[in-house]
């Protein structure tokens, strides 16, 4: 354990405590002190006594740990969608990865890692506050001396509709974590190569209805596919083996979406939408060959 790192500190109520390590500084709980000079220089994977008995286990964080109480300027992306974006939006060494939307900087960490030494993540933030707060989070996870960052990031400041179409790059893939990712879709189809990714990670089914039915509309990628993911513990002691009572629900929703050869549009789907799935009341973007219903119809 070194100066500068962060380390993660469990008491036997399951209570976790994280903190950089600084040499001469003390860590205060309600069950006494620690030093963190008894701390550096140990291999992970210990365990301390606080001055008043209380008995802790200490590691460096792992990066799910890391993220769900890193400093934050906006909301993160929890880790089961961070593996989800990883995973099923095909993120690879040596992939160049445009991200709009930094936030504090989680997903950031996991599209760097996967990624790899040879791969690029551009991330595009239009509010300064969350970007200085994503750079502190990124560099400390990573450690990086002071003045520098990751040489695989770079961080403008600015809205990827206008900054992302001046440089002229090709992207593998385009994650939008943004209010309005539809904004954005157009910049997206030209930067992204042929068979690139488009994922949205969107908040409300409002969000999600306008994205997909733009996608839609666009026609210039495959027919986009929604989900999100749930999770739930177990508790398992002896023969008492049941589902916790506790479990992460929803987060956000996840789209993706492929992009076409330039000029190539997808095959219309067959199947008619539901009934009133369009209907008078229906106000978003409207795909190819859907007339417009009225009250009555």
């Amino acid at each position: 354990m070194r100066a500068g790192e962060w380390i993660r500190l469990v008491d036997q109520k399951g209570r976790r405590h994280n903190f950089e390590l600084v040499p001469g500084k003390r860590f205060f709980s309600n069950r006494g002190h620690i030093e963190h000079d008894e701390l550096i220089g140990r291999e992970e994977g210990f365990t301390v006594v606080s001055s008043a008995g209380g008995e802790y286990l200490c590691f460096r964080p792992l990066l799910s740990e890391f993220v769900v109480s890193m400093p934050r300027g906006a909301a993160v992306v929890y880790p089961k969608d961070a593996a989800q974006i990883v995973a099923l939006a095909d993120i690879f060494p040596g992939a160049h990865v445009v991200e709009a939307g930094v936030g504090s900087g989680a997903l950031t960490c996991s599209l760097l890692r996967a990624v790899g030494p040879y791969g690029r993540v551009s991330s595009y933030e239009r509010r300064e506050e969350f970007a200085d707060v994503a750079r502190r989070n990124v560099n400390q996870f990573f450690g990086a001396p002071e003045g520098e960052t990751h040489p695989a990031w770079r961080l403008t400041i600015g809205d990827l509709a206008e900054e992302l179409p001046a440089t002229g790059e090709r992207a593998d893939r385009v994650i939008l974590d943004m209010l309005a990712p539809w904004e954005c879709l157009d910049a997206t189809a030209d930067a992204l190569r042929p068979g690139g990714i488009v994922c949205a990670y969107v908040a409300t089914t409002t969000q999600l209805s306008r994205f997909v039915e733009t996608v839609r509309l666009h026609g210039g990628f495959t027919e986009p596919q929604a989900w999100e993911s749930l999770v739930r513990d177990w508790h398992v002691e002896g023969l008492a083996v049941r589902p916790g009572h506790k479990m992460i629900g929803h987060t956000a929703f996840l789209v993706t979406a492929r992009r076409m050869a330039p000029g190539e549009r997808p095959p219309l789907k067959k199947r008619r939408p539901a009934p009133g799935a369009y209907g008078p009341d229906y106000t978003g973007p409207r795909p190819p060959g859907v007339p417009v219903e009225e009250p009555g119809d």
